[in-house]
């Protein structure tokens, strides 16, 4: 087989970490001829979690990728591991929500349309129609499902349905200003990440900015975390902050943040898509 026929995949799992969990799979690697490109690990000790990230292709691999895969989903119920195992070619595919503010959003579609972003961007969805024309632009469907307390339930239901209708694999919340109930939490558990306008844990909620400038705060950030039905505390992904002052007022950092905002965001966006990112209980493992 050629260099330049070759197919790269990606393989991520976790499993209590015990005695011979390297030798196992990297036997079954060795006689299945798969060439390993890229691998990282990590043994936590306090959850006694082992943790394992790795890229190989099929230059020498002596069987199909079905076969292979059939091989390690035995492998993987008897040492009660959880994992994904995908082509890298076969990207995740990506619904975005959004509402007024766009920055976040048109950070991820630029990175997504220059090929920098490890994703298929699908649709957007919102609950207003300012950013129709952006989306658009973009040669995607934007969904505007406009929310009240009243219809909540049945809007969520048919953000729901465009996600099963575009085969969306996660829903990222690009400065989406709607909880999401816990129902529908539930239900995106590990498949929804919401970029929060402040470092957490400190100021969740509304207005976290106001809340920064009135505490007198010397650094400002940014955080991408995973959706939970606890507000604002969801598993951390990725995080970032800019250092200010007393002179910088509240519209001021406003301005500031969007920039930390949408560089969180495509950060975690792109850690999960390249299989990087592993819930711990309350923590993620980044690899």
């Amino acid at each position: 087989m050629s260099q330049s026929s070759t197919r790269s995949y990606v393989l991520s799992f976790q499993c209590p970490d015990q005695l011979g969990v390297v030798a196992r799979y990297s036997s079954l690697f060795l006689e299945a001829g798969a060439f390993i490109t890229e691998i990282s690990n990590y043994s936590d000790p306090v959850s006694n979690t082992f943790h394992l990230r790795c890229v190989f292709d099929d230059r020498a691999m002596n069987m199909d990728f079905e076969a292979f895969a059939a091989r390690f989903a035995t492998l993987a119920a008897d040492m009660q591991m959880r994992y994904q195992l995908r082509p890298v070619d076969q990207r995740p595919r990506l619904l975005l929500a959004v509402s007024r503010y766009d920055h976040c959003l048109n950070a991820l579609l630029n990175k997504w349309h220059s090929g920098a972003l490890p994703a298929e961007v699908v649709g957007v969805v919102s609950n207003h129609e300012d950013c129709r024309a952006l989306t658009e632009w973009y040669h995607l469907p934007y969904y505007h499902l406009p929310v009240t307390p009243e219809t909540k339930r049945d809007q969520e239901q048919r953000m729901l349905a465009v996600m099963e209708e575009l085969q969306a694999d996660t829903l990222i919340l690009a400065r989406y200003m709607q909880i999401l109930s816990d129902e529908l939490c539930g239900q995106l558990q590990g498949r929804a990440i919401n970029i929060h306008h402040s470092f957490l844990p400190g100021f969740k909620g509304a207005r976290p900015y106001h809340q920064a400038y009135e505490r007198g705060v010397k650094v400002i950030g940014a955080t991408a975390h995973y959706v939970t039905s606890d507000l604002d505390e969801g598993p951390i992904i990725a995080q970032e902050v800019r250092a200010i002052d007393h002179q910088v007022s509240v519209e001021q950092m406003i301005h500031l943040g969007h920039d930390i905002e949408a560089t969180a965001l495509s950060h975690a966006v792109r850690l999960h898509c390249e299989e990087r990112v592993q819930l711990n209980g309350q923590r993620t493992i980044i690899l």
